[in-house]
């Protein structure tokens, strides 16, 4: 389908003037940088990890104003989005995610806190480890790994900084925040470039010319400074979200969206993964490495490695049917499920009909934005199925 973006008059920003009766069809949204900047879509706790792959708040925002669910439901719960911003409508949700670490940021994310509380470990755990990790002071008495991907991905000095950082966590209270603060601090601080920090092929060990900054530039070999910083952005976004934090249900589950039991809900608001496109764990490969969690990649939908095929495609297909007609169950009759989908092959199309919805609309909304190296401009589908 052609599609030509527009961008002439004043992109729709206005997001709490959204109500039932607003024509989704009126907004434009085919924003740019200016238009939507980074530190906007990835506001308060939004920003509380790097996440590939995840579709932008306002977007949620705008789709859960308009149809004004009291339960909405989320089955590719990712790094939590959806959950977040129903929160703060006072909008009940129910997630499902099958990735143990996307579920404990998510977790996180969504989690009430006693915000002074916070900030006392917080800082006392950044005390710690700025007096003990001074230089002269920690090298040989920390603990070390044996694990092969620690040693590879981490220069010495910063391998044992992240060690010891992990081992002062079950000190804490908030241990789950403290580890989404260790493996924000590991993603950062391992050997690559500054300009592939999402899937990087190899250690980088030498120093490289840099795309991001124009310049030679070398691997980072410290992790303190961090481990420091992201503290106390963490400490700064919590206390940001709790301002809008309101009391309506959190309802997270790890699980397999194609067969959990889902609750009665009145809307399905996610963007699912796409055939070929990302290996949703392997991006946080780091994070599994460091917190011992269990990876479950066999079980992603559409899993970059399987390819993007014809069998790749069709196996994408079923899975994703069987998510919908699962999800059909707890939806009333006439509930809504709102889908934002890449769907270059238009693989949805016709979709809706076989497996039990009506497809009330579609929307193409022109997405260039740039992360890294990797190019950003694409269509995005935004699809209104109801349950026939």
């Amino acid at each position: 389908m052609a599609y030509a973006p527009v961008y002439e008059g004043t992109p729709f920003t206005d997001f709490a003037a959204v109500t039932p009766e607003t024509d989704i069809h009126d907004l434009n949204l085919n924003w740019r940088e200016q238009d939507l900047p980074e530190r906007q879509r990835t506001k308060h706790v939004h920003r509380l990890h790097p996440y590939l792959g995840k579709f932008i708040p306002q977007l949620v925002e705008i789709f859960l104003r308009k149809y004004q669910p009291r339960v909405v439901c989320d089955p590719f719960a990712g790094s939590g989005t959806t959950l977040v911003e129903a929160n703060t409508l006072g909008i009940d949700s129910v997630g499902c995610e099958i990735s143990p670490f996307n579920c404990l940021l998510a977790k996180v994310k969504t989690a009430e806190y006693d915000v002074s509380e916070l900030e006392t470990e917080i800082k006392d755990i950044v005390t710690r480890i700025n007096l003990r990790l001074k230089p002269g002071l920690f090298e040989g008495s920390v603990e070390d790994t044996d694990n092969p991907y620690l040693r590879s991905w981490f220069a010495d000095k910063a391998r044992l900084q992240l060690l010891y950082f992990r081992s002062l966590i079950p000190e804490y209270k908030h241990q789950d925040l403290l580890s989404v603060i260790l493996s924000r601090a590991a993603r950062s601080a391992r050997l690559t470039t500054h300009f592939d920090l999402d899937f990087p092929q190899k250690p980088q060990t030498e120093p490289y010319d840099c795309y991001k900054h124009s310049r030679t530039c070398h691997p980072t070999d410290d992790a303190l400074g961090f481990l420091t910083r992201y503290s106390l952005d963490t400490l700064r976004r919590v206390r940001e979200y709790a301002t809008l934090r309101t009391k309506a249900h959190v309802s997270l589950v790890c699980a397999d969206a194609r067969d959990m039991e889902f609750p009665a809900v009145d809307m399905v608001l996610t963007s699912p993964p796409y055939v070929g496109l990302i290996d949703y764990h392997e991006q946080h490969r780091y994070a599994y490495e460091l917190l011992g969690e269990t990876m479950r990649e066999d079980m992603e939908i559409g899993r970059a490695k399987r390819g993007s095929s014809v069998l790749a495609q069709k196996e994408y297909l079923e899975s994703i049917g069987q998510v919908f007609a699962n999800l059909r169950e707890a939806l009333p009759q006439n509930g809504v499920a709102v889908i934002v989908v890449h769907d270059r092959r238009r693989l949805y199309e016709g979709l809706a009909e076989k497996l039990g919805y009506r497809q009330e609309c579609e929307l193409q909304r022109h997405v260039n934005r740039r992360t890294g190296r990797r190019a950003g401009d694409f269509f995005e589908s935004v699809l209104t199925w109801r349950k026939q």
